[in-house]
């Protein structure tokens, strides 16, 4: 089998793509592309890459690339995987995908026409624990899901207050946090969120560059009635969690550091631990199985399907926020 051939695009998360490629065997990383050329240049030299850009076409448009990562600012995501399609390439494209409505169904046209593979970074399906919780829901082991709570509590509100995501025209924290999670939660019990509420508030980054809602509380309504709930906060003054609690007719679990806990009854003492690693991922985690993908002609664990379903969720949850209605997701495909 000849080597796959691979470019990245954004050399901040991106370099841990570099890395990740050169790990899979019959991989090759050709070129990279930054927007500083210092970076680019240092990336290229210590990861010995061969060319380094800082135009993106350089990358997108090359016609002995086969696949690359878009790494870049947010709002540049879009403009560069249409690029890439229509240039033949499969993409990995950091989360957010797109953000809003018109760039998403500008991804999915060029998508759609190439034939072309798409996934997207969504990490947290990958961890150890959740892998075998989403195993015991779909065995039957919590019986009905009827509430669940998956929140992405993470004190990085520099990002906003002194990073580019706070001088972007537009950023969700949402779309760039809560994200995993909402994936995370829709494929643990392989169901569709219908409608969404969501509120805001932006107390913790009042006053700075930053002009949205740092902090976002969604409801969501599952399309086997199961309800839900999604916190993202970029501030708070506790250690990192992905804090997901599921709720079922035979089974509780509730996510925790440095173990989970089930329940099975109301008791004192009724939980047990669950020691399954968490959250035991990195980065490049997700690249082995894109790479596969392509090479067996079959989709990634996180298909485009998946990809544009949680962000159209997404789009929704920010869609409410900003009327104060409830709003019903559409979903593009």
């Amino acid at each position: 089998m000849r080597p796959l051939k691979l470019g990245v695009i954004g050399l901040g998360v991106g370099e841990q793509h570099v890395l990740g490629y050169q790990r899979i065997p019959g991989c090759e990383v050709v070129a990279v592309c930054d927007i500083d050329p210092a970076k680019a240049a240092e990336v290229a030299t210590r990861r010995e890459v061969p060319r380094w850009f800082t135009d993106y076409r350089r990358i997108t448009e090359h016609p002995g690339i086969d696949a690359i990562s878009i790494c870049s600012f947010d709002d540049h995501h879009a403009e560069q995987a249409v690029s890439a399609f229509r240039h033949g390439k499969h993409v990995m494209i950091e989360k957010p995908v797109a953000l809003d409505h018109r760039q998403a169904e500008a991804i999915l046209e060029a998508q759609q026409a190439s034939g072309r593979l798409l996934t997207s970074n969504l990490i947290l399906r990958h961890s150890p624990r959740f892998r075998e919780l989403r195993r015991m829901v779909q065995a039957g082991d919590f019986g009905k899901i009827f509430y669940m709570e998956g929140d992405y509590i993470h004190q990085i509100l520099w990002k906003l207050t002194e990073g580019w995501r706070g001088k972007m025209d537009f950023y969700c924290v949402t779309y760039g946090g809560g994200i995993h999670l909402i994936d995370l939660m829709r494929w643990l019990i392989d169901e569709e969120v219908t409608e969404v509420t969501g509120l805001g508030n932006q107390i913790l980054s009042a006053g700075s560059q930053y002009k949205y809602p740092d902090t976002i509380v969604a409801l969501m309504r599952f399309s086997g009635g199961a309800l839900a709930k999604n916190l993202t906060t970029l501030g708070p003054q506790r250690p990192q969690l992905h804090a997901l609690s599921l709720y079922g007719t035979k089974l509780t679990f509730e996510n925790g550091l440095p173990d989970g806990r089930l329940y099975d009854g109301d008791k004192a003492g009724s939980g047990r631990p669950m020691t399954v690693a968490y959250p035991a991922i990195e980065k490049g985690d997700l690249l082995p199985d894109f790479v596969a993908a392509i090479r067996e002609g079959r989709e990634p664990d996180v298909s485009a399907r998946d990809v544009f379903r949680v962000m159209d969720v997404c789009f929704a949850i920010w869609d409410s926020v900003k009327t104060g209605r409830t709003t019903q997701v559409r979903y593009k495909i």
